[in-house]
């Protein structure tokens, strides 16, 4: 059929030019064969450290989030020992009251009521964006929660004794631009208090 020249991709390599049609009205894009007939040893080698990185990359995101999803699944199940046993054991916690910087210990004192019941706190995840590589990644996340509205979570996790623990997590309510300076007046009045 016709090919659509926004479908199309050219690659250049030594004097050979082939084209690659990767386009929705293809049935077929075999890109891997081409770079396998069409590159030297050393070329797939470069080219298969970069899919090894790459892969390595997802997986160790997909662990973090699994982390970080655990981490408020326990909360708003009131998990307390599992919560806990995410974070590093010395670990820092900033809650959204300026007042609220906890070691861990600080913090499981101030958790310890709010879980007893079983049910803790609960922020559903609106989205969530990692960075850095080794092993300390840091992430930052929208979250909602019924009384506070939109939230941000943001946090430092490190590899520690072979698996990923929370190093820091710091919580802050999002307030629009449109009423920030309301709530900012309201926030100097009360800490008059």
């Amino acid at each position: 059929g016709k090919k659509n020249n926004q479908d199309t991709k050219s690659l250049q390599i030594g004097s050979k030019r082939k084209t690659l049609y990767c386009g929705i009205h293809l049935k077929r894009c075999d890109c891997l064969s081409f770079v396998q007939s069409h590159t030297n040893n050393k070329m797939k080698k470069t080219l298969l450290v970069f899919l090894v990185i790459f892969l390595q990359n997802i997986w160790a995101e997909s662990e973090l989030d699994a982390l970080i999803d655990g981490l408020h699944q326990d909360a708003h199940e009131g998990n307390f020992q599992t919560y806990f046993e995410r974070y590093t054991s010395d670990a820092v916690f900033l809650g959204t009251d300026k007042t609220e910087r906890w070691s861990i210990e600080e913090f499981k004192a101030y958790a310890e009521p709010a879980f007893a019941d079983g049910h803790g706190w609960t922020y559903e995840v609106v989205e969530r964006n990692w960075e850095g590589d080794d092993q300390t990644r840091w992430f930052d996340e929208i979250l909602f929660n019924e009384k506070l509205g939109h939230c941000r979570g943001t946090g430092v996790v490190e590899w520690v004794e072979g698996e990923w623990k929370i190093a820091h997590y710091a919580l802050t309510m999002l307030v629009p631009n449109a009423i920030a300076a309301e709530v900012g007046s309201q926030t100097i009045e009360a800490d008059k208090l």
